[in-house]
């Protein structure tokens, strides 16, 4: 697959990378340095080419990398605080969310195999190549996977605006977060085996937030980093 940008290169892991395009027009130090330390496959080439492999904001620079490689479930089973994204589809939202768990040190992300966003390059490009530092992990069922935690001893939230206000709860112990559809929120067999319903007070007159914004808050605040 094909991801781009300077961050996405800098952050990914140089065994995942095939080769790198580089604009004849770039000058960097710092990507130089880093492609001959490691060793990595470069070729310059016209920026018209670049242009012709992909139509987003390459930066001069276009990866030609391993397919992305999903975890396991079990991979994640020890970890103490993890996100489960309920079909989520914008992938903006969820490189945003990929970037906002790595800098929070929630090193664990849930996703459902249908009717879902999947990593790919604008998911790489938003989450600044954070996709290589945290462990994503695709499942058939979101349900039967809720109850599978439960039974290694988490502790499921979900968000939604009918819930308790995050201030009022203590957020110690193994926990997951469940971020709901950017349009649905959290579908209601998803909701139904929730042991309890979050939500971030607001004092404005909107009632709700973007996906990424409400994740990063909440994210953020279950972690005790707010």
């Amino acid at each position: 697959m094909l991801a781009y940008g300077k961050n996405v290169l800098l952050m990914s892991k140089k065994e995942e990378i095939k080769k790198v395009y580089l604009s004849k027009s770039r000058k960097d130090n710092e990507v130089m340095e880093y492609l001959k330390k490691n060793k990595i496959q470069y070729v310059l080439v016209e920026n018209d080419l670049l242009n012709k492999m992909s139509k987003e904001n390459h930066q001069g620079i276009i990866i030609e990398r391993e397919e992305f490689k999903y975890h396991s479930l079990d991979s994640i089973l020890k970890e103490e605080f993890l996100v489960i994204l309920d079909h989520l589809e914008d992938p903006h939202n969820f490189g945003a969310i990929i970037r906002t768990c790595e800098a929070a040190g929630v090193n664990g992300i849930i996703i459902p195999k249908d009717r879902s966003v999947t990593v790919n390059d604008t998911v790489m490009k938003t989450s600044v190549g954070t996709t290589s530092h945290v462990k994503i992990v695709k499942v058939t069922n979101l349900v039967e996977t809720i109850k599978k935690l439960k039974n290694e001893n988490f502790f499921v939230y979900g968000s939604d605006m009918t819930g308790k206000d995050i201030r009022t709860i203590d957020f110690t112990g193994k926990k997951v977060l469940v971020i709901g559809n950017e349009g649905k929120g959290i579908s209601s067999l998803v909701e139904k085996n929730c042991d309890e319903i979050i939500k971030i007070p607001m004092l404005g007159k909107v009632n709700s937030l973007n996906a990424s914004v409400a994740s990063a808050i909440l994210i953020f605040k279950m972690g005790g980093l707010s």
